[in-house]
């Protein structure tokens, strides 16, 4: 037997069970014309020597690999001759390997994956790049054994085993630090995220990112776990857990009715559930009854400011639960300031019909907005009471406004790191 036919033989062992053979490259191209030609696991290596594109080795915990049956040495003798030798993954589970080859490829920022594998194989892996990757990643998948297939129940246990192996992860950037506002009452559970404590590794994402977007490299798992743990912190459950679908308008959910298929607004007077409003750059509002026992929060980036976000909240809160503007009680949370945040001068131009002082610079190209200061005007106008209007300030800088670009260390931010940014909420219940 020659040495490539064995070494074939020993791939096909493997590969029999689910350990995985892992191709990644930077461009689709590139990853399909070093595949198209490939049948088997040698034939891979043999093209990415060539080109050095990245291979792994992920051994399934169950097989001859993982339990220690047959040596991890072994594996390496496998791709002696291999100028690309490829990176062997075996861990205490497919959680941790496969969490280990995501933040290699992030790492590399490489997207394009070519899986050669099993049937099981691949069903286990599906199953993992639902809840582990989005659709940033393209995932390719080739089979060269057709064994069992993967059950519905292994599927759940490996949902299981990933968000207990997450839970164990530690946090970064330090512990979670909530913001609250001194003008809404203890009957109400509230706070105000910032990017601290949780285990998002990209660098725009980390590390408390508490929204997934499929155009991002930060997994639905993930910010789930994130999201447990800012509740374990400020003493809500996930499951009662709302967030406003963002449209930049000003369409407001009356929880109880049929939702719409996206609002910036959202209000309710059920007990226990947590409604939320993202806010990167723009404004999560809290608002607060404490006389009627009703909550809403809004989005409001500019557009929406401009739309009446805001007051279509609060609107609702009167019309649908009874609520008075005068008894309601207003937190802003960060958001860009009028130090960073500037807008072409048609779009200046209302908010300066709004209030002059909403604009610096009226005259340049791209006039300085504050979309804060419009927002408080606005609801004064609307009955709301401008001492029931709390613009937050970071704790202990009482000067300093909660610009989210002007601090990296606390707040995500648009304007700062762009298209691929993290997300802090705004969020609040009836106790």
């Amino acid at each position: 037997v020659s040495p490539v036919s064995e070494q074939d033989s020993l791939m096909a062992k493997f590969i029999k069970k689910s350990d995985s053979l892992v191709h990644v490259g930077k461009t689709a191209s590139g990853l399909n014309k070093i595949s198209a030609n490939c049948s088997n696991p040698l034939e891979i290596l043999c093209q990415s020597n060539v080109t050095c594109e990245p291979v792994f080795f992920i051994a399934d915990p169950e097989s001859s690999v993982g339990t220690g049956r047959f040596p991890r040495s072994s594996i390496q003798e496998m791709f002696i001759g291999f100028s690309n030798s490829p990176q062997v993954l075996c861990k205490s589970s497919l959680s941790a390997a496969l969490y280990s080859f995501k933040k290699a490829i992030d790492k590399k920022d490489i997207s394009n994956v070519k899986i050669v594998t099993s049937s099981r194989g691949r069903g286990l892996f599906q199953v993992y790049q639902e809840l582990l990757f989005t659709s940033a990643y393209n995932f390719e998948y080739s089979i060269t054994f057709d064994n069992l297939s993967y059950s519905s129940a292994q599927a759940a246990d490996a949902k299981r085993e990933l968000s207990t192996f997450l839970q164990h992860l530690p946090a970064l950037k330090g512990d979670i630090a909530i913001l609250r506002s001194s003008f809404i009452s203890d009957c109400f559970g509230h706070g105000f995220s910032t990017r601290t404590g949780g285990i998002s590794y990209i660098r725009t994402l980390s590390s408390l990112n508490l929204f997934c977007n499929p155009r991002r490299k930060d997994s639905r798992a993930v910010v789930a776990e994130n999201l447990r743990r800012l509740g374990v912190q400020a003493g809500f459950h996930p499951q009662q857990f709302n967030l406003i679908k963002c449209s930049h308008a000003s369409d407001v959910w009356v929880m109880g009715k049929p939702a719409p298929d996206s609002y910036d607004g959202m209000v309710t007077n059920q007990v226990g559930v947590v409604i939320a409003a993202p806010g990167p750059d723009c404004m999560p509002l809290l608002f607060t009854d404490p006389i009627a026992k009703v909550i809403g929060v809004a989005h409001a980036g500019w557009k929406g400011t401009l739309m009446g976000i805001a007051m279509a909240t609060v609107n609702a809160m009167v019309s649908e639960f009874g609520s008075r503007p005068a008894d309601i009680v207003c937190g802003i949370g960060p958001s860009v300031g009028p130090c960073c945040f500037t807008l072409e001068q048609d779009s200046a131009r209302e908010f300066h019909a709004i209030h002059p002082d909403c604009v610096r610079h009226m005259d340049s190209s791209r006039p300085y907005v504050d979309i804060r200061l419009a927002t408080r005007i606005l609801l004064a106008r609307g009955g709301i009471k401008p001492e029931h209007i709390e613009d937050l300030r970071i704790p202990h800088k009482s000067d300093s406004t909660l610009c989210t670009s002007c601090h990296p260390e606390l707040f995500f931010s648009h304007v700062r790191d762009g298209l691929n940014f993290g997300t802090q909420i705004g969020f609040v219940w009836i106790k």
